[in-house]
């Protein structure tokens, strides 16, 4: 597989491998790659544990146990009205 590179990509390699920190353009590519990956893992992670919030919140309504959204807009309009109120 050939990759081309931009400027900047180069650079931030090069800066990479002359921190120290990396002795190859290998290592710099790995290291991205792995951090990519656990990025994708952490934001599936998210979509799953929204998906279960959302699921368990349709199950309230369906329950009756839901709150009716004008009366939380109206109590977190009065709270940050309040909230104004204290501030110098």
């Amino acid at each position: 597989m050939n990759i081309i590179l931009n400027n900047e990509q180069v650079e931030l390699i090069q800066a990479k491998i002359n921190s120290g920190k990396y002795q190859t353009i290998e290592q710099v590519i790995n290291e991205a790659l792995q951090l990519l990956e656990q990025r994708d893992r952490e934001d599936q992670k998210w979509v799953q544990e929204t998906r279960k919030k959302v699921d368990e919140a349709i199950e309230e309504l369906r329950r009756g146990e839901g709150i009716d959204g004008e009366l939380v807009i109206a109590q977190l309009q009065e709270k940050l009205q309040r909230s104004r109120q204290r501030q110098p």
